[in-house]
């Protein structure tokens, strides 16, 4: 089992947060005792991954930052706590615990429930599809429906994958779509940009663990203002799109990620907007604009009815992700 992209996390947290009644409040995350009484008397790996699917149902925990529910965050965060295969659970179910290896994972599955720390935080490691990216609390938590896209070389969009040079990751973050434009395009230059240079510095390391540090680049700039006139065959980017009201109801979890790498405006649309209106200054003739925006389909087409754009299929539906051509933005000016 790997941890997998949530579907729609943000929100799906907004709209569970804000059907929960108001007077349900989480009964024992400051009860010491429990935690106290797991250490005497639970004793295996199915123990232990009973007793955290018990605490996230109970303390009513929120998902999407890897897993999308109680027992899946349970079994990745027990395996990763033994240094066992993240996708064998059933051999090691029986499995006897040292005292130190239950005070490692108990005391894991208490910081998740104590100080909602995304699990992804907690191990430091994050993952899309089969490609692991470390984090921490310096950039989000990687979950882009580009990484379907990219894992496809972006086709049919781009016919020839070998044939791309220049690609451009707007709001880089972790640096993981960079990482994998990069390895879908395999004679591509990738700049990787990004406005906080606390982002950068874990970027780099991603960079680094992938050996790519010869063909992407990092760059520190508001959006486009850096990049002068370079130009590319294809600008990616899962920038911030989460509206005013929606970041006044994000529950503890997405509180604990940088506010800049999430919030956009009133309307949740700011960095498209920018996006959008000088994408064309650095595209190439033949180049694409590919850009991810949350479940929010409707509210981009009405901010820009003139502008035809295509919706990609993902996993999940086809109102995620928008690509669009050089030719198209220009025609629509």
């Amino acid at each position: 089992m790997l941890p997998s992209n949530s579907r729609s996390a943000i929100d799906a947290a907004i709209t569970s947060r804000a059907s929960a009644p108001a007077t349900e409040q989480p009964s024992t995350a400051g009860d010491t005792g429990i935690y106290d009484a797991a250490r005497r008397e639970l004793n295996t790996v199915r123990d232990l991954v009973r007793f955290a699917v018990s605490q996230f149902v109970e303390q009513k925990l929120f998902f999407g930052h890897g897993s999308s529910n109680a027992y899946d965050e349970a079994v990745y965060l027990v395996l990763h706590s033994l240094h066992l295969p993240l996708d064998h659970l059933e051999p090691f179910l029986d499995a006897r615990l040292t005292g130190a290896e239950r005070d490692a994972v108990l005391g894991i599955i208490e910081r998740r429930v104590r100080e909602r720390i995304p699990a992804a935080y907690l191990t430091q490691q994050a993952w899309l599809g089969d490609y692991k990216f470390y984090v921490d609390k310096r950039v989000i938590v990687p979950r882009s429906f580009i990484a379907e896209l990219l894992r496809e070389d972006l086709a049919p969009w781009v016919e020839n994958p070998r044939g791309v040079g220049r690609v451009l990751d707007l709001c880089t973050g972790s640096g993981c779509l960079a990482i994998l434009a990069a390895l879908s395009f395999p004679h591509a230059t990738v700049d990787a940009v990004d406005a906080s240079y606390d982002a950068l510095e874990v970027a780099k390391k991603n960079i680094r663990d992938y050996g790519l540090d010869d063909r992407i680049n990092l760059v520190a700039s508001d959006m486009y203002e850096s990049l002068g006139a370079k130009h590319y065959d294809i600008i990616i980017s899962n920038p911030p799109y989460v509206s005013a009201e929606s970041m006044s109801k994000l529950p503890e979890e997405y509180r604990r990620e940088p506010e800049m790498a999430l919030a956009s405006g009133e309307d949740g649309l700011d960095h498209v907007r920018a996006l959008i209106a000088n994408a064309t200054k650095h595209l190439y003739a033949k180049g694409l604009l590919v850009v991810e925006v949350g479940f929010n389909r409707e509210g981009v087409e009405r901010a820009f009815p003139n502008l035809p754009l295509v919706w990609a299929e993902t996993s999940v539906s086809d109102e995620v992700v928008f690509i669009v051509d050089r030719e198209t933005l220009v025609a629509a000016q």
